[in-house]
């Protein structure tokens, strides 16, 4: 008997035996676009030839992947019921957009956020089959994007080194900072976030030197979902004001102030009720 086809057969029933027990195709997208404070869907799609629609399934979504992962959904499908049942504790912000029993796993988050962005990883397990479990290996990435938002302006400084401002800004992708003044684009310098502005990928600053008094300064921020901007007016300094002494010349002039006051009520009183009457006895005799 020739060797030849029987080793060809061999290699065929391998195969096809790999095939089966890894019998799994997960579909997700590579990549998926949120805009801030809106819902998002995060497609994802599978099928296994041991599959039943009799079956119970555990459906999990990851943030992250490995032993630092977080899971933010998890719910359980029992025998013929077509509800998939989630935990208690479970955030409302996540529940599950598709129906397990139709092969779809996509889950909804409602009100994106920045933070949300990062890599999101499906995991379907059917409990009760040989290699019963399956995880999507490369993620979805998910970008959520907002448009630029200052969230603060102010000035520091003063003196012989001059005034500088610095402009803060929120947005996803990080926006561009310019600063201008009426008719003129100024030159500025970026600035690291500071370490409560968190987390800290979503922000940056920009410093402007050599602030003048009198004058406005609009700090303008642009990414592709749009522009937002503030202005700054710096007062002139006030004054400084004349000093009027040392503490004991004005405690002195208080005391002589007191005693002049003293002396006016006691001579009027003394004219009302002992002069002006004795002056009053003399007049009418």
């Amino acid at each position: 008997m020739d060797p030849k086809p029987l080793h060809t057969l061999l290699v065929l029933l391998l195969h096809t035996a790999a095939g089966h027990e890894e019998g799994w195709l997960v579909k997700v997208p590579p990549e998926v676009r949120a805009m801030e404070s809106y819902p998002v869907v995060l497609p994802c799609a599978f099928t296994h030839p041991q599959h039943s629609h009799h079956s119970s399934m555990l459906v999990q979504w990851k943030l992250g992947h490995g032993p630092g992962a977080t899971v933010l959904f998890q719910c359980a499908v029992h025998n013929e019921s077509h509800h998939c049942q989630s935990q208690r504790h479970q955030d409302q912000r996540y529940r599950l957009e598709g129906d397990p029993r139709q092969h779809d796993l996509s889950l909804r988050i409602n009100n994106a956020a920045l933070p949300d962005s990062g890599l999101y990883y499906c995991r379907v397990e059917l409990p009760g089959h040989q290699h019963g479990s399956f995880e999507n290996k490369r993620g979805l990435r998910l970008r959520v994007e907002a448009p630029p938002q200052i969230v603060g302006l102010s000035v520091e400084g003063g003196g012989e080194s001059g005034y500088r401002a610095i402009c803060r800004v929120r947005g996803s992708p990080i926006p561009d900072v310019q600063w201008s003044k009426p008719e003129e684009q100024l030159e500025s310098s970026p600035l690291s976030p500071l370490s409560q502005e968190a987390p800290l990928e979503h922000y940056t600053s920009s410093l402007l030197q050599h602030v003048l008094p009198g004058l406005h300064y609009t700090c303008i921020a642009s990414n592709p979902l749009g522009e937002g901007q503030a202005t700054l007016y710096l007062l002139h300094p006030s004054p400084p004001q004349v000093p009027l002494g040392p503490p004991w010349v004005l405690l002195l002039l208080s005391l002589s102030l007191g005693v002049k006051v003293v002396l006016c009520v006691g001579w009027g009183a003394w004219l009302l009720f002992g002069g002006g009457l004795s002056w009053l006895n003399c007049m009418t005799r």
